[in-house]
C-alpha cells in the first residue's frame, strides 16, 4: 500500500467521507514553530491553524522534544496524517496539512534556534507538558535540574545542541535578537496555571544563569509576548484498529494517524506581539483574561480525569470510559467536582458549572476512545500539584474538609506505591518521581508511614500541606480504604 504523502494526497477523492485540505499544502510556507510534536497538538494547534489559514502562510515546523518516533513518521509523509473524531456527531475523517516540517529536537540539521530566527517565523507553541517547563516547587526555574545547568554553562557553543525548552527558546529569542528578526509571541499550550506567565518566567530565569550581563532581557520585554491559554480535547493514542481505520478510508497508509472527540476548546489571551493566525475563525476564544477558565478547566475536568486514572487503574480497568461505568468512581469524581472544585471557582459569565460537570463525565464515558488509565494517570508528581492540591488548599483555608480531593491524592500514592491493580495485576507506572519513590512500597502496610513519606518530598507538596493534620489525616483514612 501506498505511504500518505504530498504526491499521493492528490489522488484522493473528497467526498463525504474524507475532507481534503482546501489549499495547495505544498505551497503553504512556514509561519509558526511548535516544541512538543505529539498527537495532542496535531488533533489541537494544528487544525485551529488549518481552519483559521484564512489564505496566510501559517504552515507549521514542529520539533520532537524527547523521542523522535512522531517526526520519524510524519517525515515521510510531507507532514500530513488522518485526523478521526471518536463519539456522537463525529466530523467526516480528514487529511490535516497545515503541518510542513516535522523534525527531531535532538539530532535535526537545522536545530530549534536556527528556525524560531526566521523572520517568517512569528508565533513559537508548546505542548511539552508540565514536567518540560522544570519548574521548582517555587514557581521559578529549577536552576539544580541538571540539564538546565548543562544547557547553560555550554549556552553559544557551536558544537551545543540544548536539550531544555527554556534553552531553546532562549537561544532562539537571542539569534533572532542579533539577526532583527523581528518581535514573535510565545503560546504555552500545556495545562498550567497561568502557563503564559510560566513560559516568560523560565525563559527570564534561563538568561539568568547565563554570564556577561547579556541584554537580552530587555529585548525579550520590548519584542516578545507570552499569552496564556486553555486548551481541551481528549486525544488518546492511536491503536493498530485506528491505523487500519485510517488505510480503509484513505486507501494510503499513514503511520502518523490521530484520533481525538468530537469536542475542542481554545481560550486564548488577547495579547500577541505580531502577526498572528486568524485562530478565532476556527472557533478559539479570544480574551482578556483566561484565569476562570482556566481555574475551571484545571480544577473540575482535569482534576476529575486524574481521579478517575487512578481509582480506575487500582480497580482494575484498563479505559477511563470503563473506569466511569463504575458507580464509585464516577460518583467520587462528580463529588470532587461539585463538593470540593465548586466552592474555590469563580467561572466565566454563562458557564454553569453543573452543566459542565455532566458534560465532562459523559466527556469520559465516551467508549470510542479507547483512552487508557495508564496515560491519564502518567507525570502525576507534576500533575497534581496543578489539578488538586490548590483546591486542597482553599477548602482547608476556608475551614472545610477536601475529602474528595484528597481521595484522589490518595490514590496517587497508592498507584506509586503499590504498582498493583485490585486484582495482583502490574500498573504501568510512568512519573518523575517513579525511581525516588520506590522505596514506599516498603510502607503499604503502614499507611500513616506511607502517607507522611510522599507529603515530605517538597518536590510536590509545600510544607504548607505537609503541616496540615486535617489533610494528613484524610489522606491516612483514604489510604487504608485503598490499601484494605
Amino acid at each position: 500500500m501506498k505511504r500518505l504523502s504530498l504526491s499521493t494526497l492528490a489522488a484522493l477523492p473528497s467526498g463525504t467521507d474524507l475532507r481534503l485540505p482546501d489549499y495547495d499544502a505544498a505551497d503553504l510556507r512556514v509561519g509558526i514553530v511548535h516544541l512538543g510534536l505529539g498527537a495532542f497538538h496535531r488533533a489541537h494547534q494544528a487544525i485551529y491553524t488549518e481552519d483559521g489559514l484564512n489564505g496566510e502562510n501559517w504552515g507549521i515546523c514542529a520539533y520532537t522534544q524527547r523521542s523522535d518516533a512522531a517526526a520519524a513518521a510524519l517525515a515521510p509523509q510531507d507532514g500530513l496524517y488522518t485526523l478521526i473524531e471518536r463519539g456522537p456527531a463525529p466530523a467526516p475523517p480528514r487529511i490535516v496539512g497545515s503541518l510542513r516540517e516535522a523534525r527531531s529536537g535532538p539530532s535535526d540539521p537545522v536545530p530549534v534556534p536556527e528556525r524560531i530566527a526566521d523572520p517568517a517565523v512569528r508565533v513559537v507553541t508548546l505542548t511539552v507538558t508540565e514536567k518540560g517547563y522544570r519548574l521548582a516547587p517555587t514557581g521559578r526555574l529549577d536552576h539544580q535540574d541538571l540539564q538546565t545547568v548543562r544547557d547553560a554553562a555550554r549556552f553559544g557553543l557551536p558544537d551545543h545542541r540544548h536539550v531544555t525548552v527554556a534553552g531553546q527558546l532562549v537561544a532562539g529569542l537571542r539569534l533572532r535578537r542579533d539577526r532583527g528578526s523581528g518581535p514573535i509571541t510565545v503560546v504555552s499550550c500545556d495545562n498550567l496555571p497561568a502557563n503564559g506567565q510560566a513560559v516568560h518566567t523560565i525563559v527570564h530565569d534561563f538568561c539568568g544563569l547565563l554570564p556577561g550581563g547579556d541584554t537580552l532581557p530587555q529585548w525579550i520585554e520590548d519584542n516578545v509576548a507570552f499569552p496564556s491559554t486553555v486548551v481541551d480535547r481528549i486525544v488518546p493514542a492511536a491503536t493498530d484498529a485506528d491505523h487500519a481505520d485510517a488505510r480503509r478510508v484513505t486507501g494510503l497508509d499513514d503511520k502518523a494517524t490521530v484520533v481525538c472527540e468530537p469536542h475542542r476548546q481554545w481560550v486564548i489571551e488577547d495579547r500577541f506581539a505580531a502577526p498572528r493566525p486568524a485562530w478565532e475563525k476556527a472557533g478559539a476564544t479570544l480574551t482578556g483574561d483566561v484565569r476562570p477558565y482556566e481555574a475551571v478547566k484545571l480544577r473540575m475536568l482535569n482534576a476529575a480525569h486524574s481521579t478517575i486514572a487512578y481509582l480506575g487503574a487500582l480497580a482494575g480497568h484498563t479505559t477511563i470510559a470503563e473506569a466511569v461505568q463504575d458507580p464509585p468512581i464516577a460518583h467520587a469524581a462528580a463529588r470532587l467536582m461539585a463538593v470540593d472544585a465548586a466552592p474555590t471557582l469563580t467561572p466565566p459569565p454563562a458557564l454553569d458549572l453543573t452543566a459542565y460537570q455532566d458534560d465532562v463525565l459523559r466527556r469520559f464515558a465516551n467508549p470510542a476512545l479507547g483512552h487508557t488509565t495508564a496515560q491519564v494517570a502518567a507525570d502525576g508528581s507534576a500533575k497534581l500539584p496543578i489539578r488538586l492540591l490548590g483546591t486542597i488548599a482553599d477548602r482547608l483555608d476556608a475551614g472545610e474538609e477536601p475529602s474528595w480531593a484528597a481521595l484522589a491524592v490518595a490514590a496517587w500514592m497508592v498507584h506509586m506505591a503499590r504498582r498493583t491493580d485490585r486484582h495482583g495485576r502490574p500498573l504501568t507506572v510512568r512519573d518523575p518521581l517513579a525511581s525516588d519513590l520506590a522505596r514506599t512500597e516498603a510502607l503499604l502496610s503502614r499507611p500513616p508511614a506511607l502517607v507522611e513519606a510522599f507529603l515530605s518530598h517538597r518536590g510536590v507538596f509545600p510544607e504548607r500541606l505537609h503541616d496540615d493534620n486535617t489533610l494528613r489525616d484524610l489522606l491516612i483514612h483514604h489510604t487504608r480504604r485503598l490499601l484494605s
